[in-house]
């Protein structure tokens, strides 16, 4: 089976674009959706409460779902990764038409999986820490959250990220894809990557090493 997900966040939101989106995408790869499921609901609800749940559950090996990125599976790191997790579990693809990822039950998948899980954590980690930094300012009295006005903030977003980055320099993704991930620009990616060095052969070596064993 081939599935077609479309997802908006309001009514006000039409799903007509992303219809178009993919069915002119399926249009050009030859292939035909077999059924549709949409859904207007904002994608930080749990996916066993939404039209998502349900395709999970019915997905088999082999199955295909085509959305048009993967922010349209849900809007936190940790959840996307998550619901990839389950398909390759089940044996079951996903592709995204702007992100441009192909992921199924092969090692290239396997490889930006393990890339997106340590993104995941990551994520929850910093978010972890943020709170609890901004619980403790709170106990201070006087004490303003966030950055004084006029100050910059000198710490890259993607501070934490280096080992996920490699990983996925290593297995092809782009810095687009990468951008779209982590929610920030293309240039701040390409800067990040630049100052670290990761994308430099003995760092590449030492993730090809880390992951060559991953089946």
């Amino acid at each position: 089976m081939i599935y077609g997900y479309i997802r908006v966040s309001t009514d006000k939101q039409t799903v007509e674009n992303q219809r178009f989106e993919i069915s002119d995408f399926c249009r050009r790869q030859g292939i035909k959706i077999d059924a549709w499921i949409e859904e207007t609901i904002s994608g930080t609800i749990d996916p066993k409460k939404r039209e998502l749940g349900k395709l999970l559950k019915d997905v088999r090996q082999g199955d295909l779902i085509i959305c048009s990125e993967l922010s349209r599976l849900g809007r936190s790191l940790f959840m996307i990764m998550s619901i990839l997790n389950l398909l390759m579990e089940k044996g079951a693809k996903i592709w995204t038409i702007k992100d441009g990822y192909r992921l199924g039950d092969d090692i290239q998948s396997k490889v930006l999986a393990f890339a997106f899980g340590l993104s995941a954590e990551i994520e929850r980690q910093l978010i972890s820490q943020r709170t609890k930094e901004a619980l403790a300012l709170r106990k201070k009295e006087g004490v303003k959250l966030g950055r004084p006005r006029g100050s910059a903030n000198t710490k890259s977003k993607l501070e934490g990220a280096e080992l996920a980055i490699s990983v996925m320099i290593w297995a092809g993704t782009n810095v687009n894809q990468m951008a779209k991930l982590y929610g920030t620009h293309r240039n701040t990616v390409k800067r990040f990557i630049i100052t670290k060095k990761l994308d430099g052969e003995d760092n590449l070596r030492k993730v090809k090493k880390m992951v060559c064993g991953i089946h």
